[in-house]
């Protein structure tokens, strides 16, 4: 097991469904935020804006999230590190980062 995937599974994986934070308390709809997300920010961004040649994935169609991991997951799309990271998460995790993050603009 990868470090990603201990470091996931000891202590946040057990909050990633469960545990949320609110982006905007004032907003009518939060957007709530899992815990993994915390994972992505580290290239994409704290809001997942993208940063220098890292693309942006807040507003990413959901179908086409899941879609794009599963690539990096099979090693089909090139890429630096996604192809490394994406099968260190299960696809429930996936799709709880791409709800997430096709909500966000």
């Amino acid at each position: 097991m990868s470090f990603l995937s201990q470091a996931l599974r000891g202590g946040a994986l057990a909050l990633v469904l469960g545990a949320v934070a609110p982006v905007g308390a004032a907003q009518a709809e939060e957007i709530r935020t899992p815990m993994i997300a915390q994972g992505c920010a580290g290239c994409h961004g704290q809001s997942g804006a993208g940063m220098g040649s890292v693309p942006r994935i807040a507003g990413y169609g959901r179908d086409a999230f899941i879609a794009t991991w599963e690539s990096f997951r099979k090693d089909e799309r090139p890429a630096t590190i996604m192809n490394r990271i994406a099968p260190g998460y299960t696809d429930d995790e996936v799709a709880a980062l791409a709800d997430y993050f096709s909500q966000l603009r």
